[in-house]
């Protein structure tokens, strides 16, 4: 089976590798000409003349580069073929990319993928969307990326990029509860071994996993984490998962908290703590500190 793989950065990359360790023929193209192997959209379409179905699978940013490969591809393959986006796009962008291809007879296939950087070696976890036909056509391909029991799938086109989109909204609580947890062991005044702790609490404790082992090797890396910066960005799925949680009246008050924790670590003096200093000065005549 040929693949073309649109968008060749850490992941797209990295799984156009792993697709090729597994005897699965590769293709790819990036905007970057030093990492892509043809010149154009175009070019990559045309790679794949010959296969009895031509099946591209897209890697790029969500939004407005994910709209328009979807769009551009959308005048350049035939019917019969297949798209699958693997990016981190909007379940509602899913459906409607799906929709503008279906009207070419164009086949779509969202799938949610996990695995990071690490994925190259240790294998992704895949999450994916579609008609059942598709994804037996694909399954060549899911086997050669997932590691053992990584794939699922989980429903029709755009349940892919929803189930990944509550992953990672539960990514986001599990990380900013082992960083308060990291931040209390770390500030108590009881002279705790914080390595020690993190160390133990991989072998045999309920809370042992893959998040924690990591977050204790870059501590035994960088004592302290002195390198790193306390800014945490966000991807937009955290944003995600909360608004659905809103519009379907689902409480998520973890995730909720840790994406605004998130947003908290860019202030370097917040607006609305200057506005309880302030208050606490008006009625209770505490001092404040000046700016």
């Amino acid at each position: 089976m040929k693949i073309a793989i649109v968008g060749l950065g850490k992941m797209g990359a990295n799984m156009a590798e792993r697709l090729r360790r597994h005897n699965v023929d590769v293709v790819g193209y990036d905007r970057d000409p030093e990492h892509s192997d043809v010149h154009s959209l175009g070019d990559l379409v045309a790679a794949l003349d010959g296969e009895p179905r031509r099946v591209l699978w897209t890697m790029v940013p969500a939004g407005a580069p994910t709209n328009d490969t979807i769009e551009e591809l959308a005048n350049l393959l035939s019917p019969g073929d297949l798209v699958i986006d693997g990016g981190n796009s909007n379940f509602r962008d899913s459906q409607r990319h799906a929709e503008l291809l279906r009207q070419r007879d164009i086949a779509f296939v969202d799938a949610g993928v996990s695995g990071g950087v690490w994925g190259l070696d240790e294998g992704y976890c895949i999450m994916a969307g579609g008609d059942e036909a598709d994804i037996e056509h694909l399954q060549p391909v899911f086997e050669a990326l997932v590691t053992d029991d990584g794939f699922a799938h989980v429903g029709p086109v755009g349940t892919g990029h929803f189930v990944k989109m509550v992953h990672n909204g539960v990514e986001y609580a599990l990380m900013q509860a082992y960083a308060e947890g990291y931040e209390l062991l770390s500030t108590v005044d009881l002279s705790i071994d914080v390595p020690a702790a993190l160390e133990v609490w991989r072998h045999g404790s309920v809370v042992r996993s893959w998040l924690l082992n990591l977050l204790a090797d870059g501590l035994a890396n960088d004592p302290g984490l002195a390198s790193v910066s306390g800014y945490a960005d966000d991807s937009g799925e955290g944003r995600w998962t909360v608004a659905e949680a809103v519009a379907n009246a689902v409480p998520t008050p973890a995730i909720t908290a840790a994406l605004f924790a998130r947003f908290a670590s860019r202030q370097d003096d917040s607006p609305a703590m200057r506005a309880i200093a302030t208050l606490r000065n008006q009625f209770g005549g505490h001092g404040v500190r000046s700016a």
